[in-house]
């Protein structure tokens, strides 16, 4: 039998796992199967990345072709023709005149790839005295040390440092009076209001951008009060602040459209997206900026001289741009966007169901997202995790943040993928 000792998990209490493994060895469409050969139902999109199911066979196909044509090309100074196709069919749906692209591998490397280019944009215009950054409490930016100092979600920082410099944090945008909220709450528009008394303590004219996401994910869910997004656009607007808008988790359809920039109508400056956009096939991430700022920075220096001294090895390679290509074909041809927006009604009325159970103390959600806070135990994380072992043992693939158990089924996912989801937390809920 493999020894399961040489395996460092990441987010994961290794010891504890390695004495009760949960091992997923086979996927497809609204299912895993253990180790076991049980079958579970996947109630999170792997992590939130599967959002049309898994073992879609035309990514598979798609990215065989590619490898059977060309496995591998340099990034720097060459390129191949999927990269030019996947941008491009990229910016036909994405807001605005986010037009432009830069690949990367992951959520954590385009969050910090938009920092570089914020600061480089302002740089190019003479205002290279903005190098602040402001994010938010509860937020979460991936795991590189940009994201991290930009995380306001302590576990995610107390182990690693101060973080980078000149970093600020606005608060967080839940509220008690919201509690068991379906969508945006009405009140709380005025916690954006942050972002203005940090500009009057510093000055706006040394902050470089504001990083939020839409909705907040991994803290467990949190739906932006009306007016909130819209506020920050305008103060942004105000002292020459780019708003960045990290949508690794609700990119792709996962509030009913393209983007959850387009369902709450806010333009950012600059979008970060990942997950989704191969279907979690390969790793991919992307960050997509508004023609102004890609042609001043490409405008910037002499001509033939490198604007973006960034990259990755694997930026853009060619499967993963055979993956997005195929994913992106199959949102459009089959509707997925469209698919989602009419059955999140459904899913957040049998998700607020659960909110008579004595154990749950919050639930929120938009879209096909949604977010139950359970009564904790003595320790934090203590009674989630064995909510996640429960439903394990039940049937049901999740995500938990410390006490709070989030689900985002695929935009595929029927009525009855959705009752049965709901009915095995109703049993484990009931009995935790």
């Amino acid at each position: 039998m493999t020894t399961l000792e040489n395996y460092w998990l990441p987010f994961t209490s290794n010891r504890r796992f390695k004495k009760e493994p949960r091992l997923l060895v086979r996927a497809e469409g609204m299912y895993f199967w253990n180790a076991a050969g049980d079958r579970l139902l996947d109630g999170c999109s792997g992590l939130f990345c599967c959002a049309l199911g898994h073992g879609r066979p035309e990514i598979g196909d798609a990215v065989a072709r590619q490898y059977a044509q060309l496995d591998y090309g340099p990034a720097f100074q060459y390129s191949h023709p999927g990269a030019f196709e996947l941008a491009n069919r990229l910016a036909a749906i994405a807001p605005g005149d986010l037009n432009h692209f830069f690949f990367v591998n992951s959520g954590s490397e385009s969050v910090d790839t938009a920092m570089k280019i914020a600061l480089l944009y302002h740089r190019s215009r003479g205002e290279g005295q903005r190098q602040r950054f402001v994010s938010r409490e509860r937020g979460y930016h991936g795991v590189n040390f940009g994201g991290v100092s930009l995380a306001g979600l302590v576990k995610n920082r107390t182990d690693f440092g101060p973080g980078l410099p000149g970093v600020v944090h606005m608060r967080h945008t839940w509220l008690p009076e919201n509690r068991f909220v379906a969508g945006q709450p009405e009140r709380g528009a005025d916690r954006a209001d942050d972002l203005q008394r940090l500009v009057d303590l510093y000055g706006g004219e040394t902050i470089a951008a504001c990083f939020v996401e839409p909705i907040a994910g991994s803290t467990g869910i949190l739906v932006p009060p009306r007016g909130y997004l819209e506020r920050l656009r305008e103060i942004c607007d105000r002292y020459g602040i780019l708003l960045v808008f990290d949508e690794v988790i609700t990119g792709f359809g996962r509030t009913g459209r393209a983007f959850a920039a387009d369902t709450f109508g806010v333009l950012p400056d600059v979008l970060t997206m990942a997950k989704a956009l191969t279907n979690g096939a390969l790793p991919m991430g992307a960050v997509a900026v508004r023609d102004e700022i890609y042609d001043r920075i490409v405008s910037a220096p002499a001509e033939g001289e490198i604007e973006l001294f960034h990259g990755y090895t694997y930026s853009a390679h060619p499967l993963a741009c055979a993956a997005a290509i195929a994913t992106q074909t199959i949102f459009r041809d089959e509707q997925i966007f469209e698919r989602a927006a009419e059955r999140a009604p459904y899913f957040l009325e049998r998700v607020f169901a659960l909110r008579d159970l004595p154990i749950v103390r919050d639930i929120r959600g938009f879209g096909l997202l949604a977010g139950i806070d359970l009564a904790p135990a003595t320790r934090w994380g203590e009674r989630g995790f064995a909510v996640l072992q429960r439903l394990f043992a039940a049937g049901l693939v999740v995500r938990m943040t410390g006490d709070t158990l989030i689900l985002a089924p695929a935009l595929v996912a029927e009525r009855e993928h959705i009752d049965r989801i709901c009915e095995i937390a109703r049993e484990v809920l009931r009995a935790a």
